[in-house]
C-alpha cells in the first residue's frame, strides 16, 4: 500500500506542477491566447476549467499526503 501511495504522490506532483505552470499572469497563459476579447475582462471557460482541475488535483495531493504520512508512521 505504501508503494502505491508513493507512486501516486509522484504522479500527482508532476500533474500539479504542470497545471500550476499553465496558469499565468493577467494577459498570458490560456486566458491571453485569444480565447476572450480584451473588452470582456472576464476569464474564459478554459481558464475556469483549468482552475477547477488544479484545485481537484491539489485536494487529491493533500489527501494522498495525509494517507502516506499515516502509513509511514
Amino acid at each position: 500500500m505504501t508503494s502505491f501511495l508513493a507512486v501516486t504522490q509522484v504522479l500527482l506532483v508532476f500533474i500539479l506542477v504542470s497545471l500550476v505552470l499553465m496558469h499565468s499572469g493577467r494577459d498570458a497563459g490560456m486566458g491571453g491566447m485569444g480565447f476572450t476579447p480584451a473588452s470582456q475582462g472576464g476569464t474564459h471557460i478554459v481558464e475556469r476549467n483549468l482552475t477547477r482541475l488544479t484545485l481537484v488535483v491539489a485536494v487529491l495531493f493533500f489527501a494522498n499526503s495525509v494517507a502516506l504520512f499515516h502509513y509511514l508512521k
